[in-house]
């Protein structure tokens, strides 16, 4: 069969085999970010001294909201690089579904902390949910590697990781919905605990690492998958990974830094939207709950929109693939931070202006899903995982600090200016990253991605692609 009628027979508007797998690795993003958001909205309910009813145990003698919702990443950037080495050398189902089970499981149990431990029991939760997820886009970018092909891996990759800001969005309003009803916030977390749990058993029964492992893919969308993907797909060649060379990558670094730079603002944002809501704009908890999403809303509808556009612009050659991680990585960081200077010197009393602001700011971000949050795979698909490990690692350290920093910084909820300095560091950081990225990031695949260990121990320079279609004649 010619490549082109592969392409014709399997392209993304029709269903294979890789969209079942992609739609999971979807439905996980979903759960999982709803796990984290829920929290930015469901503190305001728990810290509340007047519960929608009085059955629903609240604590507005708590003093640590911003070490509550920080607590979270100091779990999760723990296992981002071993996740990353594990998922590629034993296949990250089994952690995905572990990972995840467990998170679920502590989600369930959040109001029995608050109950019995106070806040420091429901700050140990967050931390251990934080470790579980730690797995989440080290494994997600792993399967990616192994079952994107080249021509869709815009789009497959933004339709995943849409999946974080829909699940945000959602959960900020369910979060606020539930938490305003006679149930309260409790079950909120008994919610996405269950979603979580139902999540695995799906996963369990049809998630598969990669096409050579799948039991009823047909042969010719496998060599479809792996003719394009350039990523050893075969389960009995083993990879060392070259440390040294991707540590002195500055690709790599290009990435970390727009990551580290990503992360600072999009999580300062998500965790303290509401909480600027509520005491810079007056809206109420439902609103409040609401007009939070839409920021994360808009950033999903943009994201679909975008990653196919971003397949088109490198398929017809308008841009080249570096290049166009690069134009679309500038708008996901350059037009947020300038919504973030505009809102920062907004007038006084123009509180819709404001959301709109906080809307444009975090829904252009989703420029970066073509950016550099796929670029990993780009530059070695062989050690993608690996590459999303180490970035979000270090990008997460960004992810509680931010939070943390408002802390300090926003002393007074009230005083706007406070929430000035906010933004403005939050864009000096988008700024620079996406500087930084135009200058060393590249779309070219690396030399190192191309070391593998063959089955008899012989170290190989050859192409992976070559080596694939070598053994799938055999």
């Amino acid at each position: 069969m010619k490549n082109t009628s592969a392409e014709e027979k399997f392209s993304f508007s029709k269903m294979g085999t890789r969209h079942l797998q992609i739609f999971l690795l979807f439905a996980a993003g979903f759960i999982g970010y709803g796990m984290r958001a829920n929290m930015s909205v469901g503190i305001v309910a728990m810290m509340s001294d007047k519960p929608p009813d009085k059955s629903i145990p609240t604590y507005p003698e708590w003093d640590d909201k911003d070490t509550i919702l920080s607590s979270f990443f100091w779990g999760y950037v723990v296992f981002q690089i071993g996740a990353g080495q594990i998922a590629e050398k034993y296949g990250p189902k089994y952690f995905l579904m572990t990972s995840l089970a467990i998170a679920s499981c502590f989600s369930t149990i959040i109001p029995y902390m608050a109950a019995q431990f106070g806040s420091t029991g429901v700050i140990v939760n967050r931390v251990i949910q934080g470790l579980c997820q730690g797995f989440l886009f080290p494994s997600t970018h792993c399967v990616l590697s192994k079952w994107t092909p080249l021509a869709e891996r815009s789009r497959i990759a933004g339709f995943v990781y849409t999946a974080g800001p829909l699940g945000t969005s959602v959960s900020m309003v369910v979060t606020g919905y539930i938490s305003d009803t006679s149930f309260g916030w409790p079950y909120v977390f008994y919610l996405y605990g269950c979603l979580g749990l139902l999540w695995v058993l799906a996963y369990t029964y049809y998630g598969c690492n990669k096409p050579s492992e799948h039991k009823t893919i047909s042969m010719e969308e496998r060599k479809y998958i792996e003719g394009s993907t350039q990523a050893v797909n075969d389960v009995d060649v083993q990879l060392k990974t070259p440390w040294g060379k991707i540590l002195t990558s500055l690709p790599f670094w290009a990435i970390l830094v727009s990551h580290v730079g990503n992360n600072w603002g999009f999580w300062t944002l998500l965790t303290e939207i509401p909480s600027f809501m509520s005491s810079v704009l007056k809206f109420d908890i439902k609103s409040n709950s609401e007009l939070s999403a839409l920021p994360y809303l808009g950033y999903c509808i943009l994201g679909l929109l975008i990653s196919p556009i971003s397949d088109i612009v490198i398929g017809r050659k308008i841009l080249s693939l570096g290049s166009s991680r690069k134009f679309f990585n500038c708008i996901g960081l350059i037009l947020p931070a300038l919504s973030l200077i505009a809102l920062g010197y907004l007038p006084t009393g123009h509180a819709h202006i404001a959301v709109l602001l906080l809307i444009l700011a975090v829904s252009t971000n989703a420029g970066v899903l073509v950016g550099f949050n796929v670029n990993h795979i780009d530059i070695s698909p062989n050690f993608a995982g690996t590459l999303m490990g180490l970035t979000n690692c270090a990008a997460n350290f960004g992810s509680f600090i931010g939070p943390l920093m408002v802390k300090f910084i926003v002393t007074d909820p009230k005083d706007e200016y406070l929430w000035r300095i906010v933004f403005m560091i939050s864009a000096g950081f988008y700024i620079a990253s996406a500087i930084f990225f135009v200058i060393f990031g590249s779309g070219e695949r690396q030399e190192w991605n191309e070391q593998q260990v063959s089955i008899e121990g012989e170290i190989n320079y050859g192409s992976t692609a070559d080596t694939k279609e070598r053994k799938l004649s055999a």
